[in-house]
C-alpha cells in the first residue's frame, strides 16, 4: 500500500467514524464496523460477550507487544442540541489504529512474533481499561503503546512527542438535600442552591503548593423546577478534580471532604457524594519511551521530534500500568493542530497527520517486538 493509498483509505474511515459517534458502553455500531472491516482484511477480530470493544492479533504466537485505542465519544451540546460527539479525537485514534493494522498486515510475514491491537470502550468514563484488564487481554503483553491528538498549546502541528505525562483525575457526583420552602419565607427552608454556592466557594479556597499543578471545580449543578417562587430543597452536582501527580490528588480529595463536612454543618444540609471515576497519573516507562522516540525519528525525522508533554488532562490508558506494574507503556503525542481545544464541541485537527501517526505506531510496535524477541533469545 502506497502512502497515497493509505491516506485515501484512512480519510474514508475517519469520515465514517467521525459522523457516527457513540458514547461509552454504547459503541455497538462502532465495534461492528471495525470488526467487519477487519474480517474483510482476512483477520480474526475478537469481540466480548457482555461489552463493546474488540481486539485483533497480527503475526504468529502469543502477542507480547500491543497498541490500544479508545473508541467512545463524548455527550455534549453541539449547535444547541445534545448528542454524541467526537471532540476528544477518538475518531482519529481509531483511524490510526486501523492504519497500523493495514501496515502490520503487509509486514506480517516478516514479524518475529505477534502484535495485539486493542479497541477499548468507555475511556471517557475511565472504566474501559479496567474492563479489558479483567478480560485478561493484556496479560501476555510486555509493551503497550497508545496515542492522543494534542492541542497547539502543547505540540506544534507536524511534531510528535514520545511520551504524554497525563495527570491524575477524579470525578465526583453528589446530591444536596436541604428543605423546600415558599420563596416568601426563606427562613423556613434550606436552599440547595445556596449550599452548592458555598461548596463552590469552599473548593476554590483549597490551596495546593504552587509547584504542583492542580484544580478542582464544580462542572454540573441541577436544582429547582419550573416554579420560580419555590426555594429548592435538593440539587445534584458533579465535581472535576485534576492533579499532576497522585500525591496532589490525594491532598485535593482530603480538602474536598473537609469542605463538604464544613458546608453541611454550616447550612444543616446533607451532602452525599461518590467517586465516579479515578484516573491515575501517567507512569511512563523509559524503554517504551526510547522505542517511541526512535520510531518518530525513523518516520518523521529528528527535526520533528518534540519534547515529552506534561499535560493536566487525565487518560484511562494509564490504568493498564497502574494495574500491571510490569507493563512497559508510553503514549505518542500527535501534533496535529487541535483547535479550539480538546472537548470543545467544534474541535477539529489536521487529519493529514493520521497516516504519519499510523506509520510511527507501526514502527514502534515492530521495534518493541524485535527488542522482546532479542531479550528472550539471550
Amino acid at each position: 500500500m502506497t502512502d497515497q493509498q493509505l491516506a485515501v483509505r484512512l480519510q474514508s474511515i475517519f469520515e465514517y467514524l467521525h459522523e457516527n459517534p457513540e458514547v461509552s458502553w454504547s459503541e455497538v455500531e462502532t465495534t461492528a464496523y471495525i470488526a467487519n472491516l477487519l474480517k474483510e482484511e482476512g483477520l480474526e477480530p475478537h469481540t466480548f460477550e457482555n461489552m463493546t470493544g474488540l481486539y485483533v492479533d497480527i503475526g504468529k504466537g502469543t502477542p507480547k507487544v500491543g497498541f490500544r485505542t479508545d473508541i467512545d465519544a463524548l455527550w455534549q451540546e453541539v449547535d444547541g442540541q445534545f448528542r454524541a460527539n467526537h471532540s476528544c479525537g477518538h475518531d482519529g485514534h481509531m483511524t490510526m489504529a486501523l492504519g497500523t493494522i493495514f501496515l502490520l498486515k503487509e509486514l506480517a510475514p516478516t514479524l518475529p512474533g505477534a502484535i495485539r491491537i486493542l479497541f477499548q470502550p468507555a475511556e471517557e468514563k475511565a472504566q474501559g481499561a479496567k474492563a479489558l484488564v479483567e478480560q485478561g487481554v493484556v496479560d501476555s503483553l510486555q509493551f503497550l503503546f497508545g496515542t492522543h491528538v494534542r492541542p497547539l498549546i502543547e505540540l506544534q502541528d507536524g511534531t510528535y512527542a514520545p511520551a504524554l505525562h497525563h495527570g491524575a483525575a477524579k470525578l465526583f457526583s453528589g446530591m444536596i438535600t436541604g428543605v423546600e420552602a415558599h420563596g416568601a419565607r426563606p427562613e423556613q427552608g434550606v436552599n440547595a442552591i445556596e449550599v452548592a454556592a458555598a461548596l463552590v466557594d469552599g473548593i476554590k479556597r483549597l490551596w495546593i503548593s504552587p509547584t504542583q499543578s492542580a484544580s478542582i471545580k464544580m462542572t454540573r449543578l441541577q436544582a429547582g423546577g419550573t416554579s420560580a417562587n419555590i426555594i429548592p430543597g435538593s440539587a445534584s452536582f458533579c465535581i472535576d478534580a485534576r492533579a499532576q501527580n497522585n500525591e496532589t490528588m490525594e491532598a485535593l480529595t482530603v480538602g474536598f471532604e473537609k469542605v463538604v463536612a464544613a458546608v453541611s454543618t454550616m447550612y444543616g444540609a446533607t451532602i452525599d457524594y461518590q467517586v465516579d471515576a479515578h484516573i491515575a497519573a501517567a507512569q511512563v516507562d523509559d524503554r517504551a519511551k526510547s522505542i517511541m522516540k526512535q520510531a518518530i525519528i525513523d518516520v518523521a525525522g529528528e527535526e520533528n521530534l518534540a519534547p515529552e508533554v506534561v499535560t493536566p488532562g487525565g487518560e484511562d490508558f494509564h490504568f493498564y500500568t497502574y494495574s500491571k506494574p510490569n507493563l512497559q507503556t508510553t503514549m505518542l503525542g500527535l501534533g496535529c493542530g487541535v483547535t479550539p481545544g480538546l472537548h470543545h464541541p467544534q474541535m477539529t485537527f489536521n487529519r493529514q497527520r493520521l497516516p504519519i501517526g499510523a506509520e510511527i505506531i507501526t514502527r514502534a510496535l515492530v521495534l518493541a517486538l524485535q527488542q522482546v524477541e532479542r531479550s528472550e533469545s539471550q
